[in-house]
């Protein structure tokens, strides 16, 4: 980790172009483009928060396209930014399907590619930024099996399928339960949008099909949060223990209260994300050398020190 670390100061201290930032931008960039899955997700938006503030200080204008949770949208949304002259493009794919399009239309123009969350099979950018997932979905999983004494029956909803955070959260979590024979998997299922609506349906579906579940870990906050809802209409909170993923604004203030079946979460470096994101477009554009993968750590966050971030995101 020290090596990231490392790599990762190293991506932002080459930019010392940005103290010599002017209203006409930096290191010649001017303009980025920053196309998004769906700004309803709070995730999402700490990083267009990241990457907007940090570059208005710089005095680079972001022109932000949001999907909504559909590939075609983004891709003529991307196609539509390469007509604006962007001088960058922050990219995080609204799916697995067709992520590669928006990467070759801007490898075409031959403008720098930063990928950040989800990382487009086969179409990879010139660097890609995201939170560790593997172990900080390991430590989640693993603090709510704890909290079950090590056994029990355990459900996962998915995020979306086939995606870069789906796939390594699982690889993290199913680690924790094959560490804990006293741990079964009895149901899974994936969501389209990682929202608390589908977290709701979802967990209202396993608990029915499974009473018996104790256990219960959401990909993302939002399904988390909505399997806690669900858990307390069905009149469980006192059986099920349940883990999300990704620090949002309102899945902090809920630990901080402390008075739902939802117990932990990861919270990831969102805004710092963005701001590295910026900081690597600049580079990028000025010849430096970028590591192809930056992953900051995301923080196991439980009810006791969620506080801290209430007041301040990272």
């Amino acid at each position: 980790m020290k090596s990231t670390i490392k790599a990762l100061l190293a991506a932002t201290a080459v930019v010392g172009l940005a103290s010599s930032a002017t209203a006409e931008g930096v290191g010649g960039i001017k303009k980025i483009g920053l196309a998004v899955p769906n700004l309803q997700a709070d995730f999402f938006n700490q990083i267009k928060l990241g990457v907007e503030g940090y570059a208005g200080k710089l005095g680079i204008e972001v022109i932000v396209v949001d999907a909504k949770n559909d590939t075609a949208t983004q891709v003529s949304q991307v196609q539509d930014l390469m007509t604006q002259g962007i001088d960058a493009f922050i990219y995080i794919p609204a799916g697995a399907a067709a992520a590669a399009v928006p990467t070759r239309l801007a490898r075409a123009e031959e403008i720098p590619v930063i990928n950040v969350d989800r990382e487009p099979e086969g179409a990879p950018g010139d660097t890609f930024i995201a939170g560790e997932s593997i172990n900080s979905a390991y430590e989640v999983c693993n603090h709510i099996i704890g909290l079950a004494e090590g056994k029990g029956k355990m459900a996962i909803i998915h995020g979306q399928k086939g995606t870069t955070p789906e796939v390594l959260r699982f690889e993290g979590c199913k680690r924790a339960i094959d560490e804990n024979p006293g741990v079964e998997l009895v149901a899974q299922q994936w969501s389209q949008q990682w929202s608390p609506d589908e977290g709701f349906q979802i967990a209202q579906n396993m608990l029915q099909a499974n009473p018996d579940i104790n256990i219960i870990f959401g990909q993302a906050d939002g399904l988390a949060m909505g399997a806690a809802k669900a858990v307390e209409v069905a009149g469980m909170s006192d059986q099920v223990t349940i883990g999300g993923y990704d620090g949002d604004g309102a899945a902090l203030e809920s630990l901080v209260a402390c008075d739902t079946p939802f117990v932990v979460t990861a919270t990831q470096s969102t805004q710092a994300m963005g701001v590295l994101a910026v900081n690597s477009a600049i580079a990028i554009a000025n010849g430096a050398s970028v590591p192809a993968r930056q992953i900051p750590n995301a923080v196991l966050t439980t009810c006791s020190d969620a506080a801290k971030f209430v007041e301040k995101h990272p």
